[in-house]
């Protein structure tokens, strides 16, 4: 048996009282896996077993914690290559980004490990005889909801900083992404020597998702996954005083100023646009081109276009696989369609085939489009023109969105003085939108979250909480 096998079926496959669901390989049809989903009981047993054993891992060193993601890190190098097949197959991503996935996770339990080595509290102006001081403590459990595009890397980049700082995590992986999202990590981290019971996998729906969120043995909901399904998260986790960080939906603009090189700027911009077939909530949504190069520039991503391989995620050779599921060709299609038939023209691509959607680029975008105004979330380059920086910027803004953004052009100065005006959590000059590392803050503004902040040291943020402590040389006397 392989170790995908054994991580899929073994120590990480707990017993569970929900839907039995097929999963099947995404673009192919073939049936990949069996799986029981979780239960609403399931979640009560989770939460509960979650709470009793963080009280024990809180008070384990962290410098014993921290080896428990040194062992991880291990194991997921030394399978790398099966694992990079198993997630190919089970999101439909090609292979260079499922190596993605596991390289990302590995910078994460890297990252992770790092905070055992920060300062943990601070220590106050004090009268003399007296000690005042605070320490950071763990939040306690904390209910991760991660999506299918990348149910590896989102997982892990909570799970690693989480468990490495005192908590507990309760994950729910999508019901399209239960093995690589859950089980397969499960078992990984049981094997690196985490104690049952501090990771455990309840995939879901909605209804699952509700309930996690609701347990009252969960201190923290951590979410990520479109605006919509965030904004009722965040309500239900606000009525009930819960800390909760949303990392949603995103609508991202790439400017493309006047002294760009065009080359160079297409080939980022297509990177941004076609990565994963545009499943990425940082994808780019938007380019906004001058309009001195905006003719120059379509055409170019129209020859990135043109090097991508469509294909089943089996072949090796495949740049571009397929769509996740019908529901999202039909919605990325409707975009498409709508915006043509408001005026838009598609330069390549623009009809999908089977489940999949080709390299699509759209010119002559206007803001009163679907297609500029709406979160895609397929391969779709939208490009619209500018004439002045103000414009550049207020385009660039307009709509709810504020996720990430980016910059291109030679003259640094007037690229920073765009970047500074632009409502984004992540901006990058000369850069893709996709953007990502695991030593640095990553958040959105505006509908694309709630403020907060991943990455580095805001993890510490994010997954522990302060608590005051003043100490007497003697007992306190409270005579007036």
């Amino acid at each position: 048996m392989s170790f995908v096998d054994t991580m899929t079926f073994g120590l990480g496959s707990p017993s569970r009282t929900g839907d039995a669901v097929t999963l099947r390989v995404a673009g192919e049809g073939t049936v990949l896996a069996e799986v029981t989903l979780a239960s609403v009981n399931d979640v009560r047993t989770a939460a509960r077993t979650a709470r009793k054993e963080q009280r024990g891992w809180a008070s384990t060193p962290i410098a014993e914690r921290a080896e428990v993601l040194a062992r991880a890190e291990a194991l997921l190098l030394e399978h790398a290559d099966e694992l990079q097949v198993g997630i190919a197959r089970e999101t439909g991503s090609v292979f260079g980004k499922a190596r993605v996935e596991i390289d990302g996770s590995v910078n994460e339990l890297r990252a992770g490990r790092a905070l055992a080595s920060i300062p943990d509290g601070e220590v106050y102006p004090s009268p003399l005889g007296s000690l005042s001081y605070s320490r950071r403590i763990p939040v306690g459990v904390v209910g991760l909801i991660t999506p299918w595009n990348f149910p590896v890397a989102l997982a892990m980049r909570v799970i690693a900083p989480a468990l490495v700082l005192g908590n507990a995590v309760v994950l729910k992986p999508d019901t399209q992404t239960p093995i690589s999202g859950g089980d397969m990590l499960v078992s990984l981290f049981l094997k690196a020597g985490l104690p049952a019971g501090l990771l455990q996998s309840v995939p879901g729906g909605p209804v699952v998702g509700e309930a996690l969120v609701s347990n009252p043995d969960v201190d923290m909901i951590s979410f990520t996954g479109s605006t919509a399904a965030g904004r009722k998260v965040g309500a239900l986790a606000g009525s009930l005083l819960k800390r909760v960080s949303l990392e949603l939906g995103g609508n991202n603009p790439m400017i493309v100023l006047d002294s760009v090189d065009i080359d160079s700027a297409a080939e980022a911009g297509a990177a941004g646009s076609f990565t994963h077939q545009g499943q990425i909530c940082m994808s780019t949504g938007r380019h906004i081109v001058h309009e001195s190069v905006a003719d120059a520039y379509a055409t170019a991503l129209v020859s990135q276009a043109a090097t991508l391989r469509l294909g089943a995620t089996s072949d090796p050779e495949t740049t571009m696989g397929p769509i996740i599921n019908q529901a999202q060709i039909d919605r990325v299609a409707d975009i498409v369609d709508r915006s043509v038939a408001m005026g838009a023209t598609v330069l390549t691509g623009g009809t999908a085939q089977g489940q999949y959607y080709p390299p699509t680029v759209l010119t002559g975008v206007t803001p009163d489009m679907p297609a500029f105004s709406e979160e895609i979330f397929g391969p779709v380059a939208v490009v619209s023109t500018f004439s002045s920086d103000e414009e550049a910027v207020t385009r660039a803004n307009s709509g709810e969105y504020g996720l990430s953004a980016a910059v291109f052009g030679s003259d640094l100065a007037r690229a920073r003085r765009l970047a500074l005006q632009l409502r984004a959590g992540m901006v990058h000059i000369n850069s893709i939108t996709i953007t990502d590392t695991a030593v640095t803050p990553m958040g959105g503004h505006g509908s694309s979250g709630n403020g907060g902040a991943v990455g580095g040291l805001s993890n510490v943020e994010e997954y522990t909480q302060v608590r005051w402590y003043t100490e007497q040389d003697k007992p306190f006397d409270a005579s007036f």
